[in-house]
């Protein structure tokens, strides 16, 4: 087929990447413009754009699709079809229009469920079994149309948005594939009206751990942050410094931790139960976690017994109180 991709991070790179593989006339790519990037601000290609580049594909990077001059773009590429995967632009009316065959999403969640923009870091929140891969004929809604093919997967206890990520991709990359050389003879099934929730886009501030929560939820929410935004609370306002000499109420990322059933009642949320050579425990409103990796700010991820050598943490004291 002639196709035209949108698409911008990882997640969409590996389904362009197979799509290629498999045979397919590529004959524009869509990602977002470049943007400034790590310690130095450096503008960076997105990973689609690479790919691209890769096989000599032309790549176009507009900031917007209403304009008409990006819309004579896309119809003089002459595409059968436009396969869009996590670009990071709507698609107006007038865009959807213009592949003779439409366009498909490639979208991580099993819909109804989780329509919008996290939906694999909210599947975890939730604390949902299974997940999947729906490949959607597109509409001007949001994720709102008929779903062609669908893949499930389940989702394992220690599956953190980085490990669902990369499972999510390599089945989404296959599942683009099959519907492609399908397509002809797949049958678009309208969504149901039951079962309809989104996947508001992540924020920082959500991230912060809330130790009132049950330890259930603070394990779960920890794993479907990592590694973005990153779960994240504050070491105790006042505590006997290391040789660094952390600030008090310093930023303190957590990136695993596991629930420990029966311990909650021994303390108050965020009240730290253990710091010792097995680790350290807090307390939450029901239960207590064990936090297993951390890292603090500047420094590298370490397991909790190497941080607990350089940040002097005892019993009794509460995380996440930020100094005023």
């Amino acid at each position: 087929m002639r196709l035209i991709f949108a698409g911008t991070p990882e997640f969409a790179r590996q389904a362009l990447a197979d799509i290629i593989a498999a045979g397919h006339d590529v004959v524009l790519v869509l990602t977002q413009p470049d943007r400034p990037s790590g310690r130095g601000m450096k503008l960076t290609s997105s990973p689609v754009k690479l790919e691209a580049e890769k096989h000599g594909i032309p790549v176009y990077q507009p900031t917007s699709l209403k304009d008409p001059a990006a819309h004579e773009r896309i119809r003089d590429a002459a595409a059968d079809v436009m396969i869009v995967a996590a670009y990071g632009l709507i698609l107006p009316q007038a865009v959807l229009d213009i592949p003779c065959l439409g366009c498909l999403n490639i979208h991580a969640s099993l819909l109804p469920r989780w329509r919008g923009a996290a939906p694999i870091q909210r599947a975890i929140e939730a604390g949902d079994r299974e997940t999947g891969i729906g490949i959607m004929q597109m509409e001007a809604g949001l994720d709102t149309g008929a779903v062609l093919l669908e893949k499930r997967i389940g989702i394992e206890p220690d599956d953190t948005g980085a490990s669902l990520h990369d499972k999510l991709a390599a089945l989404g990359a296959t599942a683009i594939v099959e519907a492609l050389a399908g397509l002809k003879d797949l049958k678009p099934v309208p969504q149901p009206e039951a079962g309809i929730t989104y996947a508001h886009k992540l924020s920082k501030d959500e991230a912060r751990i809330d130790w009132r929560q049950s330890a259930e939820i603070v394990a779960r929410r920890i794993r479907a942050f990592n590694p973005v935004p990153g779960a994240w609370t504050n070491l105790p306002p006042s505590f006997p410094l290391s040789a660094e000499g952390q600030a008090a109420g310093e930023v303190l990322k957590i990136w695993r931790a596991q629930a420990v059933a029966g311990k909650g009642e021994q303390g108050e949320p965020g009240e730290i139960l253990a710091a010792d050579k097995n680790g350290l425990v807090v307390a939450c409103g029901e239960g207590a976690v064990s936090l297993i990796e951390l890292q603090k700010a500047g420094a590298k991820r370490v397991d909790a017994g190497t941080f607990l050598l350089g940040v002097k943490l005892v019993a009794s004291q509460k995380l996440g109180q930020a100094e005023s």
